[in-house]
C-alpha cells in the first residue's frame, strides 16, 4: 500500500510490476483490501482496453499509519 501513498493512485500492470506478484496473487490481496475499505477502485477504459486503478481510502490512510507507528514501537523496543 506504500506505493498508493506515495502516488495518488496505481493501477493494476503498475502494481503487478512494483511487486512482482502474478495476476491472481495481486487481484486476490486488492480484492481483500476493497472488501475491507482500504482502497477505493475504479474501472474504466483507455481506449478500448480496461483499466483498474486503485487509491486509498481515508480509513486506508488511517489503519496504515497505525501498522507503521506499531511498528515504531516495536523498533524502539529492540
Amino acid at each position: 500500500m506504500s506505493v498508493l501513498m506515495v502516488n495518488e493512485y496505481a493501477d493494476f500492470n503498475m502494481l503487478k510490476e512494483l511487486l512482482g506478484a502474478t495476476d491472481g496473487n495481486l487481484a486476490s490481496h486488492t480484492k481483500a483490501l476493497e472488501k475491507a475499505e482500504y482502497i477505493l477502485v475504479e474501472k474504466q477504459f483507455i481506449g478500448r482496453k480496461p483499466n483498474t486503478r486503485y487509491s486509498v481510502s481515508e480509513l486506508g490512510k488511517a489503519e496504515f499509519k497505525k501498522h507503521i507507528e506499531a511498528l515504531e514501537k516495536l523498533i524502539r523496543k529492540t
